[in-house]
């Protein structure tokens, strides 16, 4: 069960087991088959990952619609939204680390969520994110955030079959994959219904290929 109060004040959940097992070996399949290199993609992608192209498998479809991941985007998003995007992402070996960043909502604090649903099992070793609790919504008063500060982080670890879901303004980044071990996982994002129009303008710049005509109730 979601704690809302909780939610809403770390601003993410870790659904344990959220994926079925028996999905894990079909999805990963799909994530290797739909492995493209960087310059095939609208926007070319980060040279240190791999980038799977698999919004169409009907597998992953089902993974973004699990009742309890939809359950958690609603809570954060707070009205009607949308599926707006999945696409696979894996750290290369001695790759994938990131300095922390917000995602950041479009119109309002909180109309974008994201979600990283884990093939594989993950912890530091491999690359697994960091986030700071709370950070998504800094006190008015507060000073900026020092990115460079990971005092506050903290280092996420898990197993396959896992789903972390985040809302976009909460500091978060992925870390080096020092042993090289698979660390495969699709990155969803969720927006609240009034940010459609403008997903449609800039959907085959993340090559959205799925159909995003879906709605989901909080």
């Amino acid at each position: 069960m979601i704690d809302p109060a909780r939610l809403q004040r770390d601003g993410y959940a870790l659904l344990r087991g959220a994926i079925p097992a028996d999905w894990l070996v079909p999805l990963r399949a799909a994530f290797d088959a739909g492995v493209t290199p960087s310059d095939r993609w609208p926007v070319p992608r980060g040279p240190d990952w791999r980038h799977s192209m698999l919004d169409l498998d009907p597998t992953v479809q089902a993974v973004c619609r699990l009742p309890a991941l939809l359950a958690t985007a609603g809570a954060l998003i707070g009205e009607r939204f949308f599926l707006a995007q999945v696409e696979g992402r894996a750290p290369l070996p001695g790759g994938g680390h990131q300095g922390l960043h917000r995602d950041f909502s479009a119109e309002r604090p909180g109309d974008t969520v994201n979600a990283l649903a884990f093939f594989d099992d993950y912890g530091p070793d491999n690359g697994a994110t960091r986030l700071v609790p709370g950070s998504h919504r800094p006190a008015p008063d507060a000073p900026p955030f020092d990115l460079a500060d990971e005092s506050r982080a903290v280092q996420l670890s898990g197993q396959a079959g896992d789903i972390l879901v985040f809302d976009a303004d909460l500091l978060h980044a992925a870390s080096l994959n020092r042993s090289g071990a698979q660390r495969r996982s699709i990155l969803i994002g969720y927006f609240a219904e009034s940010r459609h129009a403008a997903h449609l303008a800039s959907a085959h710049l993340r090559n959205v290929r799925m159909d995003t005509s879906e709605r989901f109730e909080p």
